[in-house]
């Protein structure tokens, strides 16, 4: 059958890359091939829209075994299986135990317990197989001695120093990351005694590079991959510098990361991580190759979730689970649909399991090692992503490590942000049920009234006095809520009036258009199947009251239209043109446009000023 096969592949002459190329842009029809099809990503380089074997034969990790240095192809050999995890807020032990042996029969594997100060451990883990469930603890950083020395004491009491695993998020960087105020107590020295205390338990981590802060504050992936890699390398230097052998070190790392939604760089990013890392760490000489293995908690983001059309926020979540089960994460939390408004309930956390259960169960995505190792597109899409994310690590590296980089990394990161919700508000990244396609009915006044009652009352043991550098940690939506918002707490909502005339498919085109513009900031939407002349649909347009009317048509029919409109109109109701913002138009009067180039943010916060009473 073997030969028959390779056979049968010689009959097919050999196809060229040229070949292809020149097939794609006869398809194309004279649109240029590089401003049509390829890609230029936030990372800094150009993703083609085809692949082939030639452009990945020269990569050296593609001739590895999953479970092999360099890890790219996972850190094990036989399987993708990954904690299921959950993550608890503890305001009371008790409560919070009976919740989490609750949990362990509906598929949870992995818990994190955000703690409240001196939290009774033997309470909260009581009846919990410290052997067989993943226990991850989230503290004061100050408290982490004590939490890791009350930790180490029920495990040995269960005789499980062998078989547990966990850790202890120890992550002194937070509070100025996010606040802007550095942690006050000797990092170094906390560290050492967390590395002493842990020792007896083989698999507890005590060192933490938390770049889900990174993540939820909006950094583009190979910058959450870059600082990643150089808070790690911080530890690893400024510990092995104490006296701590680099295995004691690389051993103790946690990396809990997030996930975006660009569904095969996350892919290539936790694969790029892995190889990264294990290159990173070699360089100290640890004693085993084991030591190079990166352990990654991942998190579904919480900068793309969106309070209007919340439950489209499940699609998000999904995805980004695939893409970090896929790329071979350790244990991956996904974030509930409705956490960015309130506190997840017993429905949206039950919901965020069953997301990652499916993945096992339904999809098996556990069973397949590696299974994008080989592909053209992701092989290639790593080699990318790591080439990024290490020259900023040696940029970062160059100017003194992270420690002393946190503002310069505040900066960037925000930065960034800033350039993508640049891109949300003229619709270049899309938010769908925000910036695009939104429920045009949908109220949410109660969930928004429910965020700011949230953000008003943050738990972060970290808050307090706030400094300047710090992330701006407000979601990609956020300003398309408040817009929207605004319009629902006002008297009543503007009415837009689509005034569909001339062209049949070009009307109605610009008519679905412009009404899912409009309806991003809640305004009432009055489509219409078309008018014969511009005063009938102007009179219509003020029988049902409206505060805008668009004119839809095709470009060649406005120049007769929009005079007609305008005179019509007579400035009584703001005239809007769907369609391109030309000088022609211009001079014939028209000073408000919507097309596929307007800032839709700033367009609609414009009429909210003029029209919201």
């Amino acid at each position: 059958m073997a030969e028959k096969r390779e056979k049968l592949f010689t009959e097919f002459p050999p196809v060229t890359t040229e070949e292809w190329r020149a097939k794609v842009e006869v398809d194309l029809k004279g649109a240029d091939f590089n401003k049509k099809l390829v890609w230029r990503t936030n990372e800094g380089f150009n993703a083609q829209p085809m692949y082939r074997g030639e452009d990945i034969k020269d990569l050296k990790q593609t001739g590895s075994l999953p479970g092999e240095y360099p890890f790219v192809r996972g850190n094990n050999s036989t399987t993708n299986d990954w904690r299921v995890r959950q993550d608890i807020e503890v305001a009371d032990a008790a409560e919070a135990n009976a919740k989490a042996k609750v949990l362990l029969n509906k598929g949870i594997t992995s818990f994190g317990f955000n703690l409240e100060k001196d939290t009774d451990l033997a309470v909260l883990l009581g009846g919990i197989d410290l052997g067989k469930v993943e226990v991850n603890l989230n503290c004061c950083p100050k408290q982490a001695v004590d939490v890791a020395k009350a930790l180490v004491e029920l495990v040995k009491a269960a005789k499980a120093e062998d078989t547990f695993c966990g850790s202890i998020n120890f992550d002194p960087f937070k509070k100025q990351l996010k606040h802007g105020v550095a942690f006050g107590g000797d990092i170094v020295a906390i560290a050492s005694e967390l590395l002493k205390v842990a020792a007896p338990v083989k698999n507890l981590r005590v060192l933490s590079v938390d770049s889900l802060l990174l993540n939820n504050a909006g950094a583009f992936i190979y910058q959450e991959l870059g600082y990643a890699l150089a808070w790690g390398e911080e530890w690893m230097a400024e510990l092995t510098e104490a006296g701590f052998t680099a295995d004691e070190v690389a051993s103790r790392i946690k990396f809990n990361m997030g996930i975006t939604t660009v569904y095969f760089m996350e892919i290539a990013k936790f694969r790029a991580a892995r190889m990264l890392w294990a290159q990173i760490v070699k360089k100290y000489n640890p004693a085993c190759d084991c030591a190079c293995k990166m352990v990654v908690n991942a998190t579904t983001t919480r900068f793309t979730q969106t309070v209007y059309d919340s439950y489209v926020n499940l699609l998000r979540s999904q995805t980004q689970a695939m893409s970090a089960v896929l790329a071979g994460v350790s244990s991956l939390v996904v974030t509930p649909f409705d956490a960015s408004y309130k506190t997840p309930e017993e429905f949206s956390e039950r919901l965020a399991r069953n997301q990652q259960i499916l993945l096992k169960e339904e999809s098996h995505l556990d069973k397949v090692v590696d299974p994008a190792g080989g592909s053209y597109y992701i092989e290639s899409l790593t080699e990318s992503i790591a080439k990024e994310g290490w020259k900023l690590f040696l940029e970062v590296e160059d100017k003194g490590g992270f420690k002393a980089q946190i503002a310069d990394v505040v900066a960037a990161v925000n930065a960034s942000a800033a350039t993508r919700r640049d891109k949300v508000a003229k619709r270049r990244e899309q938010l769908l049920g925000t910036n695009q396609f939104p429920n045009f009915t949908e109220k949410a006044a109660d969930k928004m009234a429910s965020l700011r009652e949230k953000e008003g009352n943050c738990k972060c043991s970290c808050s307090g006095n706030e400094g300047e550098a710090k992330l701006n940690t407000k979601r990609l939506a956020s300003e398309f809520e408040d817009l929207r918002y605004a319009t629902e707490q006002s008297a009543a909502a503007p009415k837009v009036f689509m005034l569909t005339i001339g062209n049949l498919t070009m009307r109605l085109a610009r008519a679905q258009f412009s009404s899912n513009f409009f309806a991003c900031a809640g305004y009432e939407i009055i489509d219409n199947l078309g008018f014969n002349t511009v005063a009938e649909g102007v009179k219509a347009a003020r029988e049902k009251k409206a505060d805008i009317i668009v004119l839809c048509s095709s470009d060649p029919e406005y120049a007769e239209l929009i005079p007609q409109a305008i005179k019509e109109i007579d400035g009584k109701e703001e005239l809007v043109l769907a369609g391109p913002d030309t000088e022609e138009f211009r001079n014939l009067g028209i000073t408000t446009f919507v097309n596929v180039k307007s800032n839709v943010l700033n367009t609609l916060k414009a009429f909210n000023a003029k029209l919201l009473k």
